[in-house]
């Protein structure tokens, strides 16, 4: 007779499951670690690593600068009903301002360019391993973390808090244009606030973050590209998960970090 097979019982594939997080995790930090070494020994690919610059920061600009156009116009709209009703309309700078820099700025920025940079990452290493491209370059003798995941980790490392700061002014322009339109603010009295509100600690915030958050979303990226499995379908698969684990990762990190940033710049 043959033999009949039981179905798994939940503990045994909830043990399962547990394992394959614990490995994935173990595959993501030795990239991590290789990655980032790669970028301070020999050989270097810079001329990859400004192609992606440019890909990254130059591609992502403008939906960044449209975004944050309306999102500093919407912060405004928002708070201007509660500013009026205390007689502190001059206070719009200054909530603009710190909103911008400490968070939104960062935050927002992070989800964008993981939506558009990690889904591409991810789709191109996938499909470089289903057409056996990343062995061919083993079989060549080059590194394929040296060649395909340092370039752009680097590159997003480096453009993030550049797409960050272009964020923060343009936010700071649209709540100008809509706070002069509806509470009727001269420049000098927007513009003076929202510069005067800034402490070195608020700064400091608002540049770690983009740093971190770069290297989550193109290591992230690169580690869901580089392991597809199962052809086209893997890497559809992949890409998904790139821009959704990036994302989950970067708003949870953006918790802690935020609340280990307070706790130095204020004690």
């Amino acid at each position: 007779m043959p033999e009949t097979h039981e179905p798994p019982s939940l503990f045994s594939a909830a043990v399962d499951a547990c394992k394959h997080m614990i490995f994935s995790l173990q595959d993501y930090s030795l990239l991590v670690v290789r990655a980032m070494g790669n970028a301070f020994t020999p050989p270097s690919y810079w001329g990859d690593t400004l192609e992606q610059m440019d890909l990254i920061g130059v591609g992502s600009l403008g939906i960044v600068v449209v975004t944050f156009f309306f999102i500093g116009g919407v912060l405004v709209l928002q708070t201007a009903a509660q500013f009026q009703r205390f007689g502190e309309t001059t206070l719009t700078g200054d909530a603009v301002s710190l909103a911008l820099v400490r968070e939104l700025g960062p935050a927002i920025t992070a989800l964008l360019v993981a939506g558009r940079n990690a889904s591409g990452i991810a789709s191109e290493l996938g499909s470089m391993v289903v057409t056996e491209q990343v062995d061919a370059m083993r079989a060549l003798g080059t590194d394929p973390m040296r060649k395909l995941a340092t370039p752009r980790v680097v590159a997003m490392v480096l453009t993030l808090p550049l797409l960050v700061a272009a964020a923060d002014f343009v936010g700071l322009i649209g709540g100008y244009v809509v706070s002069y339109f509806t509470l009727g603010l001269g420049a000098i009295q927007f513009w003076t606030r929202a510069v005067n509100a800034l402490e070195f600690g608020d700064l400091v915030q608002g540049f770690i973050k983009p740093l971190i958050f770069g290297m989550i979303i193109s290591t992230v990226a690169c580690h869901q590209g580089l392991r597809v499995r199962g052809g086209t379908q893997g890497v559809g698969r992949a890409t998904t998960s790139a821009v959704v684990i990036s994302s989950v990762t970067v708003l949870v990190v953006d918790f802690f970090l935020a609340k280990a940033l307070l706790y130095i710049f204020r004690s």
